[in-house]
Parts: structure tokens; C-alpha cells; sequence
């Protein structure tokens, strides 16, 4: 996403062009950079030098009720080592669930025919695996961070994703997942059957 049409869709700017003022954004921009700073494992009082605000200024910006300058945004962008769209774009869900039925963008050509069911970025190592669950539930604990977990399940049901959050899924159904928390495999029947995608980013 290009800074124009951000603040075409999302920003407008006072007379002198030095602050942007939050409408719906300001709730955005303050909860991705508490999130960034916990992940980052920065204190308030470390981003804030870092950033070279005040912790006044940092905190009101979390709770969403600052209006930063453009040159703060960058400057906490830097500070947290992401890009700055990273502050102003609503993140990814943390799970998310695609139905047998669901309507979602499909080609064809002479031969085969594809719907598409989840868009991942990442740089890393993907690893495929044919996958078989059984009438019981396994529990895995958190896997690093930044590896999530795709399964496309093509026979029979199972449970799987975040214990807190974990949904039932039948044949041709698929889920993606942040794969750091503790997440779970309960199959349902005799015969449960998956394509489970791992993706691990570089370290």
C-alpha cells in the first residue's frame, strides 16, 4: 500500500501538512504498536526513547487518542523495525476459516480449475505434510514465533486451531492459524484426512 492512497483512504491533513488526524485509524495505528512493542519485547519507556517522544505521547498514541505527526509514525516504525503500514493496517486475523461452500475468488482454465483460499506472506520454509487424525484430541504446545499453520482437510472432520479458539472443520473446509499459541487436533469418525502447510520465517 502506497502512503498516497493511505491517506487518501484513511488520513486527511491539517493546513500546514504535520499532523494526521485518526478517525477510525487512531484505534488501528494505537493497538498495532502496542502489540509491535509486547512482541518486540520494548518496555514504554524503551520505545519511547527510542522513538524520541515522551511516554505521555507513546501511551495516548497506544490507547488511540493520539495524533502523531507523520515523522513520529516513522520514527516508531524505525524504532519497532517494521514498515510503516505495519501501523496502519489492520492485522491479519488470527485465524482464519474457509468453507466448503464459501465464495471466494475462483479461475478456470482447460484443465483445472482453482479457488483461491488463503493469501500468506512470508519468507521462510514452507513444509507439506499429508496428515491422517485420529478419535482422540492432541494438544501441541506454541510453536516459535511468526509460524503459522494451514490445513486443508479432505476427508472426514476434525477440530483443530487455537485451544481458546479452535473450530470444526468437515471435508474441504480449510483454516489458517498463528501456530505460537497452544492449538489442538481432535478428529471426529474413523477416517480424517488433511494437507497440513507449515510455515517457518527466517530467523
Amino acid at each position: 500500500m502506497t502512503l498516497l492512497n493511505v491517506s487518501l483512504r484513511s488520513l486527511y491533513w491539517n493546513e500546514r501538512n504535520t499532523k494526521v488526524v485518526h478517525m477510525d485509524l487512531a484505534r488501528t495505528v494505537g493497538s498495532n504498536v502496542h502489540r509491535l512493542r509486547n512482541t518486540a519485547g520494548m518496555s514504554l519507556a524503551d520505545l519511547a526513547t527510542a522513538g524520541d517522544i515522551s511516554k505521555t505521547t507513546l501511551h495516548g498514541i497506544e490507547q488511540g487518542h493520539g495524533n502523531p505527526t507523520l515523522s513520529t509514525l516513522w520514527a516508531l516504525a524505525t524504532a519497532l523495525r517494521v514498515p510503516l503500514g505495519e501501523l496502519l493496517e489492520t492485522p491479519t486475523p488470527r485465524t482464519d476459516v474457509v468453507r466448503a461452500d464459501d465464495q471466494r475468488p475462483r479461475i478456470s482454465g482447460d484443465a483445472v480449475s482453482a479457488r483461491l483460499l488463503h493469501r500468506i506472506r512470508l519468507h521462510g520454509t514452507v513444509e507439506v505434510y499429508d496428515i491422517d487424525v485420529a478419535q482422540t484430541t492432541q494438544h501441541s504446545t506454541a510453536h516459535l514465533p511468526g509460524v503459522q499453520e494451514c490445513l486443508i482437510l479432505t476427508h472426514g472432520s476434525i477440530t483443530t486451531g487455537p485451544t481458546d479458539a479452535a473450530v470444526t472443520l468437515t471435508a474441504h473446509d480449510s483454516i489458517r492459524f498463528d501456530a505460537n499459541h497452544r492449538h489442538q487436533y481432535q478428529g471426529h469418525g474413523q477416517h480424517n484426512r488433511a494437507v497440513l502447510i507449515m510455515l517457518h520465517p527466517d530467523t
